[in-house]
């Protein structure tokens, strides 16, 4: 009777004894069992009552329950429908222990991850306490990550996926309200779903996932995508942000967002102290580390190239879009509708898209004084390309140039419709007319710097891809050259010839007419004697490229396939060797340059289509290959710039870099050169005069932490502040200035007595001074 007592009034006492050894103690756990029922359908007539004590009875039978699997069974479901039912009327305290006690269980693997997340999800936009809001944001991105840490869980991403859609779904059937002015909420929209919390939550979520680098799968994007015509206009915004790499909220991180290193300062300090080896080599670890950090955050804020090109059905996404911008115009404000502009024009750009009334939407915006036109203007030369039809894009041209290209107007304006103009022309030169083409290259006479270097950028530009639209005298030396021997730009829709090789691979290419990277792969394989590193394990040449998806786990009982995907291992090496110095010296004879090519032994021709089919017919290039290729490539477009190859292989190099360093997932490159900045609409620009509010605010900051018109000189280092002396002054003041000075010219002409007089009365000061 007292031990029944004793371990009743004493859970934790009773909780130990019971993890020790279930079974002796299974009757008194009984009797808690029917306690804790009891008190919970009390705590659910009124939850203010016995509210500490239910939480405690909580939190002991979470402890034991895989001690006791069978009775407490049903404790997670009673648990979760009393969060889920009842949440509004729980105490802050009973809503966070709670919902501890369900971590608690999923820790100890009582509850799956997807009964817990089921729980947790629809509390997100429920809670109104900050803490346990980021709580229960770190357990589910927690959870998540553990799942896929060694490899995918694809049985709970799909679960998971799928409550996300659902969360964004619930709301999507609301009324667009938009976002000019105030906000304003739907009528009755009083539900978290339909004030768009909870699609909120859904669009960070999965944001946060695809961060971290957790899910990096098409259903990933697609659940964002479904936010960007979300009826409440945050949730646009969110996903929005999403695929333009920029996000308006900084969400906090505890990994990755922490404040860099100072790396002057720890240069400075190691500069100081003892020089020791350990500690030079720990300050180039801090100085990597830091440059490794900041590639990433400023990789962070370009456009997610890897979520546009994983978009599901582009072309109907972009309808979407601009069936959205052009319905609810008069709802959306300005920035907002920037916003969806720049999406739909990277879409159309990147994936070669046709929405041609998006240009008739933009021409409304095309005028000077228009609030943010030159990101109106990058949407605009974003969303062109080599399909887009010139007839689309001729009135828009025109539009440009007769509101920004005029004497009206300043040259800073001049210079941003010219360089817009330039951009649309490079994508789809056969947009210009040919007198509006000599009006702009006559605005190289210009005294503006801005102004000349756009018209000199549009005449160099159609010297390389249409020089006949240009005047006889305009054209320079190359292009009329170019002319001269018959070469004619290709009408719009027409081809030179199809896709047979990829560049750097065959030998018609510029460096030297050698395959890059077979002769790469060749020479590092007879200087090693071996295979070059990385090309041992296929998996690995993979290793970081791939993307993960379902399909993955459904064909993981067929890998082992006929198809073998080699990487840059040439199979036919033996073959290769053997004829390796003829191949080289027949494609060196081959490479005097491509107008020459009628000229060339048959021989050569017939080597040229050897090494083509050994590489690129025979091989499924790994990533790792194009990326080893597209650095050959650069070096050679080096080589070539050293030897005088001129502008245009200049401009080839300036391509390959910007392609070096783009986020790209493909390997072609291609969708680098397609997005442009601010900056190149606007062009180089000289430092603005300042107006009279920015002299103000300058000369005021260098007011700071001084009296007003007053000097600092000799109070700062005084135990009682005040200014100089007049002998201080005098002392301190240079010898040209005090020669011709009457105390000077004084002394010159002083008696023999009067300076007796004056040594006299300074020995007398000095003796009083002295006592």
């Amino acid at each position: 009777m007292g031990r029944g007592v004793l371990l009743t009034s004493n859970l934790p006492q009773l909780q130990n004894l019971i993890k020790r050894d279930p079974p002796a103690y299974k009757e008194e756990f009984l009797q808690q069992w029917n306690h804790y029922n009891s008190i919970r359908q009390i705590f659910q007539i009124n939850p203010d009552e016995n509210a500490q004590h239910f939480r405690e009875l909580v939190s002991f039978m979470a402890q034991v329950a895989q001690c006791y699997p069978k009775e407490t069974s049903e404790l997670p479901t009673q648990i979760s429908a009393l969060l889920l039912e009842s949440y509004g009327s729980l105490s802050p305290d009973t809503r966070k222990s709670l919902v501890q006690t369900l971590v608690m269980l999923r820790n100890k693997d009582v509850i799956t991850s997807i009964t817990l997340l089921q729980t947790l999800f629809p509390l997100l936009p429920r809670t109104t306490s900050s803490t346990l809001r980021a709580f229960i944001r770190r357990t589910i991105l927690s959870d998540i990550r553990t799942a896929n840490l060694r490899s995918k869980n694809h049985k709970l991403n799909r679960a998971v996926q799928a409550m996300l859609f659902g969360m964004i779904e619930r709301g999507m059937d609301g009324e667009v309200v938009g976002d000019k002015g105030k906000l304003r909420a739907a009528v009755g929209s009083s539900t978290a779903s339909s004030n768009g919390e909870e699609a909120m939550w859904a669009v960070v979520l999965t944001k946060e996932l695809w961060r971290k680098g957790i899910w990096n799968d098409a259903k990933t994007v697609s659940i964002i995508a479904l936010g960007c015509f979300h009826p409440v206009a945050k949730v646009q915004s969110a996903s929005l942000h999403f695929f333009l790499g920029s996000d308006e909220e900084k969400e906090d991180s505890d990994d990755e967002e922490d404040e860099l290193p100072n790396v002057k300062a720890l240069q400075h300090r190691q500069n100081i102290n003892k020089k020791t080896r350990s500690g030079a080599k720990m300050m180039q670890k801090t100085v990597k580390s830091v440059k490794m950090k900041r590639k990433k955050r400023a990789e962070a804020e370009n456009t997610n190239f890897p979520a546009i090109q994983l978009l599901n059905d582009p072309q109907t996404f972009g309808e979407k879009l601009y069936d959205m911008l052009n319905k609810y115009d008069k709802r959306y404000s300005l920035d907002h509708k920037i916003l969806i502009m720049q999406l739909l024009s990277r879409v159309m750009g990147g994936h070669r898209l046709c929405v041609l009334g998006f240009y008739t939407y933009i021409m409304k915006y095309l005028t000077y004084h228009q609030l943010r036109i030159p990101a109106i203007l990058v949407a605009l030369a974003q969303s062109v390309h080599e399909f887009t039809p010139p007839d689309a894009l001729t009135p828009v041209v025109r539009k440009i140039a007769q509101e920004f290209v005029h004497p009206g107007v300043g040259s800073e304006v001049i210079a941003a419709g010219i360089n817009s103009i330039r951009e649309v022309c490079r994508r789809q030169p056969w947009a210009m007319e040919e007198e509006l083409l000599g009006d702009l290259v006559d605005y190289r006479k210009s005294r503006d710097k801005a102004v000349t270097a756009a018209a000199r950028g549009i005449l160099q530009l159609f010297r390389e891809v249409n020089p006949g639209m240009l005047k006889r005298r305009e054209r320079g030396k190359e292009a009329a050259m170019g002319m001269a021997s018959g070469s004619q730009p290709l009408p719009f829709g027409h081809s030179a010839e199809a896709a047979v090789d990829i560049e750097g691979l065959t030998v018609r290419h510029f460096s030297r007419g050698f395959a890059l990277l077979e002769d790469h792969l060749e020479k590092l394989r007879d200087e090693d004697g071996a295979a070059p590193e990385g090309e041992e394990d296929d998996a690995a040449a993979w290793e970081g490229w791939d993307v993960e998806t379902d399909s993955e786990e459904e064909s993981s009982d067929d890998s082992d396939s006929d198809l073998e995907i080699s990487d840059s291992e040439d199979e036919g090496g033996g073959k290769k060797k053997k004829d390796k110095g003829k191949g080289k010296r027949k494609a060196a004879e081959a490479a005097e340059g491509d107008e020459a090519d009628d000229d060339k032994p048959e021989g050569a021709m017939e080597e040229a289509v050897k090494r083509i089919s050994t590489m690129a017919t025979t091989k499924i290039l790994t990533p790792a290959d194009f990326a080893l290729l597209n650095d050959l490539r650069i070096k050679a477009a080096t080589d070539a710039v050293e030897r005088g190859g001129g502008n245009a292989a200049k401009r080839k190099l300036a391509t390959l870099e910007s392609q070096k360093k783009s986020l790209l997932a493909s390997s072609d490159g291609n969708l680098a050169a397609t997005f442009i900045s601010e900056n190149d609409i606007l062009g180089p620009r000289k430092k603005a005069k300042a107006d009279y509010a920015e002299r103000m605010a300058s000369i005021e900051k260098g007011r700071e932490g001084r009296e007003k018109f007053a000097s600092m000189k000799g109070k700062k280092n005084k135990a009682a502040p005040s200014s100089s002396t007049n002998r201080e002054k005098a002392r301190n003041k240079p010898l040209m200035m005090i020669l011709a000075s009457g105390a000077v010219r004084g002394k010159k002409k002083a008696s023999l007595r009067e300076k007796q007089q004056k040594l006299r009365a300074h020995i007398n000061r000095a003796k009083k001074a002295h006592h």
